[in-house]
């Protein structure tokens, strides 16, 4: 038994260092970001690979636009839709996420989630869809990484764009080109508060454009805008 203790330990210790480094492959790539524009994400190397698979000339619309070029009406909207809160919490919002569960733990299946801004930049950069204890866990130390090295203006410009909004159609300016065939700094506040709307779903929304709960979401986001505080 005394035997089989250094090679315990030295299995846990290689355990260790690989997971170390692991999260320190996270950490660097983020301390990048701070500074230079990621070209692509985990989730849109995914949507990619899926199109792909069915069309194999098949390429994502996405186009990077820095933060100034952005509608503040979108980023109003996405605020008052995803994460009231972004500019004042650390990364979590704990109130949402006690609702959220309440919510569907009465419901009995996921109808609601409690992701604030930077969990959903943290899922979305580096991880799966997969929903598991260990993808969640994962999300959550990536989240305090940006929140910690990144600015809330910065976390918010990367996730502006990055996310998806359509069958391929990934970040503001190529979401704006595609419904509306404006630019990003051009969105008035109706189509800002329908583009927030359409985020849970994107896909969906793409083929259902008119969705009456879509577009009753959309009249509420509107409402809310003038309020929501934007970094």
């Amino acid at each position: 038994m005394k035997k089989l203790w250094p090679w315990t330990w030295r299995i846990a210790l290689t355990l260790l260092l690989c997971l170390f480094l692991y999260e320190l492959w996270f950490f660097a790539h983020i301390a990048r970001w701070v500074k230079h524009n990621p070209s692509t994400s985990a989730f849109m190397d995914q949507r990619l690979l899926m199109m792909q698979s069915k069309h194999p000339d098949a390429e994502l619309r996405h186009q990077w636009v820095p933060y100034a070029k952005i509608s503040k009406n979108l980023k109003r909207a996405l605020i008052a839709s995803e994460d009231a809160k972004f500019v004042n919490h650390e990364g979590f919002d704990w109130a949402g996420i006690q609702k959220a569960y309440e919510k569907n733990l009465k419901k009995g299946k996921v109808v609601a989630g409690g992701s604030t801004i930077s969990q959903q930049l943290a899922k979305n950069l580096f991880l799966s869809t997969q929903r598991t204890p260990w993808r969640k866990a994962e999300e959550a130390l990536i989240t305090i990484m940006l929140e910690k090295i990144m600015t809330k203006q910065r976390i918010f410009e990367i996730y502006l764009n990055v996310i998806e909004w359509g069958n391929g159609v990934f970040g503001a300016e190529a979401a704006a080109r595609h419904y509306y065939r404006v630019s990003a700094a051009q969105l008035t506040p109706e189509q800002a508060a329908k583009l927030a709307a359409m985020v849970p779903n994107p896909r969906y929304y793409d083929q259902h454009r008119e969705a009456p709960g879509m577009l009753k979401k959309s009249k509420i986001i509107l409402k809310r805008m003038n309020s929501a505080k934007i970094p």
